[in-house]
Protein backbone atom coordinates (compact mmCIF):
# COMPACT_ATOMS: atom_id res chain seq x y z
CA UNK A 1 0.00 0.00 0.00
CA UNK A 2 0.91 3.14 -0.80
CA UNK A 3 0.47 6.73 1.10
CA UNK A 4 0.13 9.49 -0.34
CA UNK A 5 -1.21 13.10 0.85
CA UNK A 6 -2.24 16.30 -1.04
CA UNK A 7 -2.14 19.64 0.95
CA UNK A 8 -4.79 22.30 -0.46
CA UNK A 9 -3.40 25.75 0.53
CA UNK A 10 -5.71 28.91 0.49
CA UNK A 11 -3.33 32.22 -0.60
CA UNK A 12 -2.47 34.68 1.89
CA UNK A 13 -4.20 38.13 2.05
CA UNK A 14 -4.80 40.30 -0.73
CA UNK A 15 -3.71 43.75 -0.88
CA UNK A 16 -7.65 45.44 -1.81
CA UNK A 17 -8.15 48.97 -0.06
CA UNK A 18 -10.70 49.56 -2.32
CA UNK A 19 -12.78 46.62 -0.79
CA UNK A 20 -13.73 45.31 -4.21
CA UNK A 21 -14.83 41.67 -4.69
CA UNK A 22 -11.67 40.42 -6.65
CA UNK A 23 -12.82 37.17 -7.63
CA UNK A 24 -10.92 36.00 -11.39
CA UNK A 25 -9.78 39.88 -11.94
CA UNK A 26 -5.75 39.80 -12.79
CA UNK A 27 -3.83 42.32 -10.47
CA UNK A 28 -4.62 41.66 -7.18
CA UNK A 29 -1.68 40.47 -5.39
CA UNK A 30 -0.79 39.55 -1.76
CA UNK A 31 -0.54 42.52 0.99
CA UNK A 32 2.86 42.61 2.96
CA UNK A 33 0.90 40.93 5.32
CA UNK A 34 0.04 38.03 2.86
CA UNK A 35 3.27 37.71 2.10
CA UNK A 36 4.41 36.51 5.53
CA UNK A 37 1.54 34.31 5.85
CA UNK A 38 2.35 32.83 2.38
CA UNK A 39 5.91 32.02 4.45
CA UNK A 40 4.18 30.59 7.43
CA UNK A 41 2.13 27.92 5.43
CA UNK A 42 4.86 26.99 3.52
CA UNK A 43 6.82 26.86 7.09
CA UNK A 44 4.55 24.62 8.83
CA UNK A 45 5.46 21.94 6.01
CA UNK A 46 9.13 21.85 6.92
CA UNK A 47 10.55 18.68 6.92
CA UNK A 48 7.93 17.04 4.67
CA UNK A 49 8.06 14.92 1.65
CA UNK A 50 6.80 17.62 -0.74
CA UNK A 51 7.49 16.83 -4.65
CA UNK A 52 4.83 18.56 -6.37
CA UNK A 53 3.64 21.89 -6.02
CA UNK A 54 0.55 23.45 -8.30
CA UNK A 55 -0.94 26.94 -8.20
CA UNK A 56 -4.21 28.64 -9.81
CA UNK A 57 -2.94 30.66 -12.61
CA UNK A 58 -4.28 33.75 -10.51
CA UNK A 59 -1.22 36.35 -9.13
CA UNK A 60 -2.34 35.78 -5.48
CA UNK A 61 -1.78 32.14 -5.48
CA UNK A 62 1.00 31.94 -7.34
CA UNK A 63 2.23 34.53 -4.77
CA UNK A 64 1.31 32.12 -2.38
CA UNK A 65 3.20 29.25 -4.34
CA UNK A 66 6.70 30.96 -3.77
CA UNK A 67 7.73 30.08 -0.64
CA UNK A 68 7.01 26.25 -1.01
CA UNK A 69 8.90 26.52 -4.59
CA UNK A 70 12.25 27.66 -2.48
CA UNK A 71 11.66 25.18 0.49
CA UNK A 72 11.02 22.22 -1.30
CA UNK A 73 13.21 23.34 -4.60
CA UNK A 74 9.92 22.93 -6.57
CA UNK A 75 8.82 24.28 -10.19
CA UNK A 76 5.72 25.94 -9.57
CA UNK A 77 3.23 24.05 -12.01
CA UNK A 78 -0.19 25.83 -12.66
CA UNK A 79 -3.45 24.15 -13.16
CA UNK A 80 -6.72 26.25 -14.14
CA UNK A 81 -9.34 23.41 -12.14
CA UNK A 82 -7.73 25.51 -9.05
CA UNK A 83 -8.81 28.87 -9.79
CA UNK A 84 -11.35 31.08 -7.86
CA UNK A 85 -15.31 30.56 -8.84
CA UNK A 86 -17.04 32.76 -11.06
CA UNK A 87 -18.76 35.73 -10.16
CA UNK A 88 -20.92 38.29 -11.95
CA UNK A 89 -20.31 40.49 -9.22
CA UNK A 90 -15.99 40.69 -9.58
CA UNK A 91 -14.79 44.42 -9.80
CA UNK A 92 -17.48 45.75 -7.28
CA UNK A 93 -18.18 46.31 -4.03
CA UNK A 94 -20.39 43.75 -2.34
CA UNK A 95 -22.22 43.48 0.85
CA UNK A 96 -25.39 43.89 2.94
CA UNK A 97 -26.64 47.42 2.58
CA UNK A 98 -23.36 48.01 0.28
CA UNK A 99 -22.44 48.16 -3.17
CA UNK A 100 -24.20 45.93 -5.50
CA UNK A 101 -26.72 45.05 -3.27
CA UNK A 102 -28.22 48.35 -2.74
CA UNK A 103 -29.42 47.68 -6.59
CA UNK A 104 -32.80 45.70 -6.24
CA UNK A 105 -32.32 44.76 -10.37
CA UNK A 106 -29.11 42.18 -8.69
CA UNK A 107 -31.77 40.91 -6.10
CA UNK A 108 -32.89 38.19 -8.91
CA UNK A 109 -29.30 36.44 -8.63
CA UNK A 110 -29.80 35.51 -4.78
CA UNK A 111 -32.45 32.79 -6.05
CA UNK A 112 -30.39 29.83 -6.34
CA UNK A 113 -28.17 28.87 -3.03
CA UNK A 114 -26.72 26.22 -5.60
CA UNK A 115 -24.66 28.76 -7.02
CA UNK A 116 -22.64 30.62 -5.18
CA UNK A 117 -21.63 34.08 -5.91
CA UNK A 118 -23.98 33.83 -8.70
CA UNK A 119 -21.49 32.20 -11.62
CA UNK A 120 -20.59 28.53 -10.80
CA UNK A 121 -22.55 25.93 -9.72
CA UNK A 122 -21.36 23.58 -6.72
CA UNK A 123 -20.78 20.76 -8.37
CA UNK A 124 -19.25 22.78 -11.02
CA UNK A 125 -16.85 23.79 -8.44
CA UNK A 126 -16.17 20.26 -7.07
CA UNK A 127 -15.94 18.53 -10.48
CA UNK A 128 -12.70 20.44 -11.35
CA UNK A 129 -10.84 20.72 -8.00
CA UNK A 130 -11.29 16.84 -7.50
CA UNK A 131 -10.07 16.08 -11.04
CA UNK A 132 -7.05 18.55 -9.98
CA UNK A 133 -6.82 16.83 -6.34
CA UNK A 134 -6.25 13.28 -8.09
CA UNK A 135 -4.23 14.45 -10.56
CA UNK A 136 -1.68 15.86 -8.05
CA UNK A 137 -2.37 12.47 -5.70
CA UNK A 138 -1.11 10.15 -8.98
CA UNK A 139 1.80 13.19 -9.92
CA UNK A 140 3.06 12.81 -5.99
CA UNK A 141 2.15 8.87 -5.28
CA UNK A 142 3.96 7.72 -2.18
CA UNK A 143 4.97 11.62 -1.60
CA UNK A 144 2.98 14.73 -0.71
CA UNK A 145 1.84 17.73 -3.01
CA UNK A 146 0.77 21.26 -2.23
CA UNK A 147 -2.00 22.84 -4.14
CA UNK A 148 -2.10 26.92 -3.97
CA UNK A 149 -6.10 27.29 -4.91
CA UNK A 150 -9.45 29.79 -3.04
CA UNK A 151 -11.20 29.47 -0.28
CA UNK A 152 -14.70 28.65 -1.90
CA UNK A 153 -13.07 26.12 -4.00
CA UNK A 154 -11.00 24.44 -1.43
CA UNK A 155 -14.28 24.31 1.07
CA UNK A 156 -16.62 23.17 -1.77
CA UNK A 157 -13.36 20.49 -2.77
CA UNK A 158 -13.88 19.14 1.08
CA UNK A 159 -17.62 19.14 2.01
CA UNK A 160 -17.94 16.63 -1.65
CA UNK A 161 -15.28 14.89 -0.20
CA UNK A 162 -16.64 14.68 3.07
CA UNK A 163 -20.05 13.91 1.93
CA UNK A 164 -22.18 16.87 3.06
CA UNK A 165 -24.39 18.97 1.28
CA UNK A 166 -22.86 21.86 -0.77
CA UNK A 167 -24.82 24.83 -0.43
CA UNK A 168 -24.23 26.25 2.88
CA UNK A 169 -23.24 29.53 5.18
CA UNK A 170 -19.95 31.07 3.84
CA UNK A 171 -19.57 32.48 7.34
CA UNK A 172 -19.02 29.04 8.77
CA UNK A 173 -16.31 28.17 5.84
CA UNK A 174 -13.23 26.75 7.74
CA UNK A 175 -10.76 27.86 5.32
CA UNK A 176 -9.08 30.89 6.52
CA UNK A 177 -5.92 32.44 4.89
CA UNK A 178 -3.02 30.64 3.86
CA UNK A 179 -4.80 27.73 5.93
CA UNK A 180 -3.64 24.18 4.78
CA UNK A 181 -6.21 21.53 4.37
CA UNK A 182 -4.53 18.46 4.14
CA UNK A 183 -6.06 14.88 2.18
CA UNK A 184 -4.75 11.94 2.87
CA UNK A 185 -4.97 8.58 0.69
CA UNK A 186 -3.67 5.09 1.01
CA UNK A 187 -3.37 3.88 -2.43
CA UNK A 188 -6.20 5.77 -4.18
CA UNK A 189 -8.67 5.57 -1.88
CA UNK A 190 -9.15 9.13 0.57
CA UNK A 191 -8.81 8.00 4.47
CA UNK A 192 -8.89 11.13 5.90
CA UNK A 193 -8.87 14.82 5.96
CA UNK A 194 -7.37 17.33 8.45
CA UNK A 195 -6.87 21.06 9.03
CA UNK A 196 -4.64 23.70 10.11
CA UNK A 197 -4.23 27.39 10.57
CA UNK A 198 -0.43 28.30 10.36
CA UNK A 199 -0.89 31.69 9.99
CA UNK A 200 -3.56 32.93 12.76
CA UNK A 201 -1.60 34.78 14.29
CA UNK A 202 -0.91 36.90 11.47
CA UNK A 203 -4.35 36.87 10.38
CA UNK A 204 -5.60 38.31 13.93
CA UNK A 205 -3.10 41.35 12.94
CA UNK A 206 -5.14 41.89 9.42
CA UNK A 207 -7.37 44.52 9.68
CA UNK A 208 -9.26 42.99 6.53
CA UNK A 209 -9.20 39.48 6.67
CA UNK A 210 -12.85 39.41 8.74
CA UNK A 211 -15.01 39.90 6.80
CA UNK A 212 -13.21 39.30 3.15
CA UNK A 213 -13.78 40.95 0.29
CA UNK A 214 -12.71 37.99 -1.78
CA UNK A 215 -11.85 34.60 -2.05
Amino acid sequence: MTDTTVHVVRHGEVHNPGHILYGRLPGYRLSELGVQMAKLAAKSLAGRDVTHLVASPLERARQTAEPFATQFKLTVHTDERLIESENRFEGQRFGVGDGVMRNPLNWWYLRDPFRPSWGEAYRAVAARMVAALETARGAAEGHEAVLISHQLPIWTLRRFLSHRRLWHDPRRRQCALASVTSFHFTDHTLTGISYAEPAAALIARSPIAQPEKGA
